[in-house]
């Protein structure tokens, strides 16, 4: 039975409003190809009105409706919101696996993290009460300090498409936490479940302007949303080129910005392993998301002594992945997400073999699926370091392969890309680990596995990954601003200058 795409508008000032230009994009479902629905495309004009529904809902009633009401306050709409997740799961689920054509396994449990992670920052919100008026230990007696936590004010989240509901939870739920008004902007390749978001905000009435969505073009919605003087912070997950742009955008303002952009991780598997086990570990660190993962192990390096049992193994791990439509049962593989990405990703692996590269398994359209943006799981081998494939974001399920010699190869190899978010290491010498995971330069390191995320834990990285971090109280930190206050306490006058009345 086809399932319904809800037809929205943008989602302004707690109502939905019809685009000012009246401009609409079409859903593309990538397992078929055919136009299902369309959303809504804000422009600048769009923003505008966004943004001044946020500034409203932050001095509404002198704060006390949002920005300066307790943390306790907060915290009942962010649970009331993850209860509505959890009553629509599968709903949720669905259309986000018709949206986006990850696997219908992969969507219903990031809707059980979403609402987690909603129930988690509502915990933090309650604690920041707590937390106000941290006293700040000062060494002159007569003065005393302490520390308030206030929300920075307007916040613009733009978001990908590889997560659409979860990465903007991610930023939605720690920004109204810490007491800010948003404007959400995710990607137009999949906004659906965004949409449905506001929705459940209208349910819980959730105050009008403390959330706004905005479905739009990057240059038509997300460049005025980040260039705009009454956005106090933008946060960006993405692309290293939109990332660069935000940034400059941001810089004009001097307005701060928080950055998760692309990688090119590695995994390290050693020669002491459970090959099977470290197999799985391979594939899911790379085809997770059916590829399509900023984190992804994409560059795997592997002891010589097994390079050549492993990869025999692991492609036989790799035929095996059930590559299908999302609905169907046990699907592992979906397509990637556009035309647009799957002639890059193709081009990605021609280019590879032109440069001399082995396809050890994969590299075009499965056989049985004729239409759809499906790429089979692709493993290439005799690859160098000065290749494309070695150096650069794919976004897709394709894993390159090095083999090392000694540790100190593993980790020059690890450390050989421009980026830094995540790595992992496989290893029964948890001594060997610890040693990698000191070495490796990234925000991420797993041991061995790959690709696990709680949202208790920070996630960002370094280098051209970008800076600043998500989840856990490091992601709250995000929207909040530290103001000093200092009281003189004593009694005496200051006394610095002489009084004039005792000349």
């Amino acid at each position: 039975m086809p399932i319904p795409v809800p037809s929205r508008e943008l989602f302004i000032d707690g109502e939905w409003k019809a685009p000012v230009l009246k401009k609409r994009i079409p859903i593309i479902n990538p397992s078929t190809q055919q136009i299902i629905g369309d959303i809504p495309a804000a422009t600048k004009e769009d923003v505008d009105l966004a943004v001044a529904a946020a500034k409203s809902a932050l001095s509404r009633n002198k704060g006390a409706d949002w920005s300066s009401a307790s943390g306790s306050v907060r915290a009942r709409y962010l649970r009331a919101i993850a209860s509505k997740i959890t009553e629509k799961k599968t709903e949720l689920g669905k259309l986000e696996a018709l949206d986006s054509g990850k696997p219908l396994d992969e969507t219903l449990w990031d809707m059980e993290d979403v609402a987690g992670c909603f129930n988690y920052y509502a915990d933090l919100a309650e604690k920041l009460d707590e937390k106000q008026k941290s006293p700040v230990s000062l060494p002159m007696e007569t003065f005393k300090s302490y520390v308030l936590k206030e929300p920075i004010g307007v916040v613009g989240l733009i978001t990908p498409w590889n997560y659409p509901l979860l990465i903007a939870t991610w930023k939605v739920a720690p920004a109204l936490a810490a007491g800010c008004a948003a404007i959400l902007k995710p990607s137009e390749l999949a906004s659906v479940t965004c949409l449905e978001l506001a929705e459940i905000c209208r349910e819980v009435g959730l105050p009008r302007g403390v959330l706004n969505i905005l479905t739009g073009l990057g240059p038509e919605a997300g460049a005025p949303l980040a260039s705009h003087p009454d956005v106090d912070k933008i946060t960006f997950t993405g692309s290293n080129a939109t990332g660069s742009k935000i940034m400059t955008a941001a810089a004009q303002l001097v307005k701060p910005v928080s950055l998760e952009l692309g990688g090119k991780s590695p995994i390290v598997i050693f020669e002491d392993v459970d090959l099977d086990k470290a197999a799985e570990w391979a594939l899911f660190g790379c085809f997770w998301v059916n590829g399509q993962i900023c984190s992804a192990t994409s560059r795997l390096i592997v002891h010589e002594s097994i390079a050549t049992e492993f990869l025999n193994r692991l492609v036989k791990w790799a035929k095996n992945i059930k590559i299908s439509d999302p609905f169907e049962e046990g699907c592992r593989l979906g397509p990637v997400i556009s035309e647009g990405q799957y002639e890059k990703i193709l081009k990605f692996i021609s280019n590879a073999k032109s440069e001399g590269a082995i396809i050890l398994t994969g590299g075009s359209r499965p056989e049985h699926l004729k239409e759809g943006f499906f790429i089979e799981p692709t493993i290439i081998s005799a690859v160098t370091t000065s290749m494309q494939i070695w150096r650069e974001e794919v976004f897709g399920p394709v894993l390159c392969v090095k083999t090392f010699s000694t540790e100190e190869e593993a980790i020059d190899l690890a450390n050989d890309t421009i980026y830094g978010l995540g790595s992992a290491v496989i290893s029964n010498d948890l001594d060997r680990c610890e040693r990698l995971t000191k070495a490796f330069r990234a925000g991420i390191v797993w041991v061995n596995c790959s690709q696990p995320c709680f949202t208790q834990a920070p996630w960002g990285g370094n280098k051209r990954s970008g800076f600043g971090r998500e989840l856990g109280e490091w992601g709250l930190d995000n929207y909040l601003s530290v103001k000093q206050v200092t009281q003189y306490i004593s009694d005496e006058a200051w006394g610095w200058y002489q009084n004039p009345s005792k000349l």
